[in-house]
């Protein structure tokens, strides 16, 4: 079993450092964590520290022995996952699923054909937690580089987002799309590649028109026709399995 990980703002030096507040008191309340044990911090972006437990105070204080620090560079190629809004909790799961698979980037898609929509104050509760799921998943799956989630894009922002990309994708449900399958694309060893996952409706021919503008085609997963809550991690596995980033 690898060593738990816990967030903090900025990774510590050499040294002592207590780790208090909501992370320590999981970490004395929850895990109950006892000297001697191991543990990692890390800041979600890269850095991380080797740490030991030294002494547990009351049920929110605990003092660790920083044993190592280090960064992990930011992997290639990066992958961002365009995810149409789903129903329901459906696109927490979508988020906490990808994170556990490696995806770099996840952004919220205000889809022509999507139920759900992000207004006002529910808007930005619906981010929060699409971004705090992120967070714990990247903590459960030990990731020292957690995914970021970016505001809420209308179509028009993502076809400038595709514009950038080195390959771009729509997951399209048609098992005979002319496009082929994503699992034969040609992808770049380096560089960015977006992968768009529509509604439950399916993406428009308005809305795929202007990503094949921007330089995306439409590719299939397989012959079955997934959930929009799980065609993203799908292809985010195939995209890293093919790229090396599995191996």
């Amino acid at each position: 079993m690898t060593a738990p990980v816990f967030v903090v703002d900025a990774v510590p030096g050499a040294g002592t450092f207590v780790l208090e507040g909501p992370e320590g008191r999981h970490a004395v309340s929850v895990k109950r964590l006892q000297g001697g044990e191991d543990l990692v911090l890390v800041d979600g972006r890269g850095r991380w520290a080797d740490c030991v437990v030294l002494t547990a105070e009351g049920k929110d204080r605990l003092t660790v022995q920083v044993s190592g620090v280090y960064e992990d560079p930011a992997e290639e190629p990066r992958i961002t996952v365009v995810q149409a809004l789903p129903k329901g909790d459906r696109g927490e799961v979508a988020v906490e699923t990808m994170t556990e698979t490696g995806v770099d980037a996840v952004v919220p898609w205000a889809a022509s054909r999507c139920i759900t929509q992000w207004k006002g104050d529910r808007g930005l509760k619906a981010l929060a937690k699409w971004r705090s799921t992120a967070r714990e998943a990247g903590k459960q799956s030990r990731r020292t580089r957690f995914p970021e989630v970016s505001d809420l894009m209308t179509t028009k922002q993502v076809a400038a987002l595709l514009a950038g990309a080195d390959f771009a994708a729509v997951l399209h449900e048609d098992r005979d799309h002319p496009s082929g399958a994503l699992a034969t694309a040609e992808l770049p060893e380096k560089g960015s590649i977006v992968l768009i996952v529509g509604p439950e409706g399916g993406v428009s021919p308005q809305e795929l028109a202007a990503f094949e503008e921007a330089g995306a085609k439409p590719y299939r997963l397989g012959r079955s026709v997934l959930r929009t809550s799980t065609a993203g991690t799908a292809a985010t596995a195939l995209v890293l399995g093919r790229t090396g980033r599995w191996s």
